[in-house]
């Protein structure tokens, strides 16, 4: 049986949009949104993909991402990692020249993906009611190319993330994203927070927030 076929993961979605987060934010991309999570974080915008879906084989994903005729390409959720068969996705999508990025929440083994790929790393703070689940050890397995983000939710979190990042060196890992969880902490006071201290980190706002608001399929 081809390959291709026998792979089937549960989607939620596929859509082109302009990327909202990261470094690659402004980019048109293509974002294949797998169903299902493990954590329940208290901000959580996407919850509609915690179920729910539809089955389809990697070569349905493959023309589906293909008719757009991309360049960068996201593979998001949920959390993809849930699903054992996001890992060939990755790889089918490398070898097809994409540009290709996992969302991940960081509590599942990433060492694993393929290198090609651009991780960036939730790292989950306090008050998302999730930072027990932190998969420490992902760290090892990070690339130059890669980034971690925090989501933060208020001044503890903010503090807390700030001792996080200094003392186990993130920003000499790779890149690391500050974002303020929308409706929940002003984006100028983390902005603010992050000069003072001078902090090595990016400040992003979600680009696609900005555009379309919590609209699904954006």
């Amino acid at each position: 049986m081809n390959q291709s076929v026998a792979v089937t993961l549960r989607v939620s979605e596929i859509f082109y949009s302009l990327q909202g987060e990261t470094s690659r934010a402004g980019l048109p991309t293509v974002f294949v949104r797998l169903t299902g999570c493990p954590l329940r974080c208290t901000y959580c915008d996407t919850a509609y993909a915690f179920t729910g879906g539809q089955s389809m084989a990697l070569a349905e994903i493959m023309a589906a991402v293909g008719q757009y005729a991309p360049r960068h390409v996201t593979v998001t959720g949920g959390e993809p990692l849930a699903q054992k068969n996001s890992l060939p996705l990755l790889r089918a999508l490398c070898d097809a020249g994409y540009a290709v990025s996992l969302e991940t929440g960081g509590m599942l083994d990433i060492s694993a993906v393929d290198e090609r790929v651009m991780l960036v790393l939730d790292i989950k703070t306090p008050a998302s009611g999730e930072a027990d689940k932190n998969l420490w050890s992902n760290l090892d397995s990070l690339k130059p190319q890669d980034e971690i983000k925090f989501v933060l939710c208020d001044e503890p979190d903010y503090r807390w993330a700030k001792q996080v990042l200094l003392e186990r060196g993130l920003a000499e890992r790779c890149g690391v994203l500050f974002s303020p969880a929308q409706g929940q902490l002003a984006a100028r006071e983390l902005a603010e927070w992050i000069l003072r201290d001078r902090l090595p980190v990016r400040f992003q706002l979600q680009l696609h927030k900005l555009l379309w608001g919590n609209e699904a399929g954006r």
